[in-house]
């Protein structure tokens, strides 16, 4: 055989490995598609007990819901929203994100019904304010999504109104009481820090170093920065719930999250975790939320998740 024909023989070789490493990573990554198209619809309830109420309390039941990221025509989503009502909480915490269309209101609102007949609270996130866009997914690696430029905006005030309406309290950059079987709740709402938009009320007034009587100080925030944890923590909150992560969305089986979209650590992307500042403790409730952007509609080993939250008395 000739050099030339050895050459050839090589090349041709060479390209058949190609071709085959070609196909074998499309097919990899068909299969991959196929699973986060059905990871996606797989709706868990992530069930947590705290032991944090004062003496003689509760138990209290919060549903905490967050990037829900609504778009019409999601049946299935739409379901099992309603039958959360089923669960009968005590209160509902909506940390936001709950749109990601401009014809999302109304079937939002319409899924969600059933959970408004129960107390609730809210803040908005950025997906509250501006729809989505598509981009990079590698730009994700590279730090938190920058400000919406040129965005499509959304109906927050409507979406607002409904909640309202159906007696949820709006708690951006606000702070209200509430009184959950017996035992009244402080709460202290920041409008999207992923944005840059938190503004802190503190407490309500009378709730501290003033006020003997028992009860319960929340924090409720979208975007989970460290700036604002720190910020609640050190300002005496007893609980601190937020969403925004999607629990990372994409996982590695066995590894977690590669990316948060905001400076917490990785591995906080979801669950329950003690947050330090300053000498002071509090329990964080990161959700890994219940919807995806419209244009990644993907979920890997992160099953979408609403959190009931059962607060039991301290021991």
């Amino acid at each position: 055989m000739t050099a030339q024909n050895q050459l050839a023989g090589r090349a041709r070789r060479i390209g058949r490995g190609l071709a085959v490493s070609a196909a074998t990573g499309a097919a990899t990554g068909a299969v991959a598609a196929g699973y986060g198209l059905w990871e996606k619809n797989q709706f868990v309830v992530r069930e947590e007990t705290l032991p944090i109420l004062p003496a003689g309390y509760g138990p209290i039941r919060v549903l905490h819901l967050s990037d829900i990221h609504f778009v019409p025509g999601q049946r299935r989503k739409a379901a099992w929203l309603s039958s959360l009502a089923g669960l009968e909480p005590d209160l509902v915490v909506n940390t936001g994100d709950n749109l990601s269309h401009v014809n999302a209101v109304d079937p939002l609102l319409d899924s969600l019904r059933p959970l408004l007949k129960f107390p609730g609270v809210f803040v908005p996130g950025s997906n509250d304010y501006f729809a989505p866009r598509l981009k990079n997914p590698a730009s994700y690696f590279l730090g938190p999504s920058s400000s919406p430029k040129g965005p499509t905006k959304l109906d927050w005030p409507r979406l607002r109104s409904g909640f309202g309406m159906g007696g949820w309290l709006d708690l951006t950059n606000r702070c209200q009481s509430l009184v959950v079987k017996g035992l009244r709740l402080d709460f202290s709402g920041v409008d999207d820090p992923h944005l840059g938009l938190e503004r802190y009320a503190g407490w309500p007034r009378g709730t501290r170093g003033q006020d003997a009587k028992p009860h319960l100080r929340v924090a409720v925030i979208h975007a989970p920065y460290q700036r604002v944890l720190d910020h609640f923590t050190e300002d005496g909150a007893d609980l601190l719930l937020a969403g925004h992560t999607h629990g990372g969305q994409i996982c590695l089986p066995g590894f977690g999250a590669l990316v948060v979209n905001c400076d917490l650590p990785t591995w906080r992307a979801k669950g329950l975790h003690d947050w330090n500042s300053k000498g002071r403790t509090t329990p964080v409730n990161v959700s890994g939320g219940i919807g995806t952007s419209r244009f990644a509609p993907v979920r890997i080993a992160c099953k979408p998740e609403a959190v009931l939250l059962t607060l039991t008395a301290q021991p």
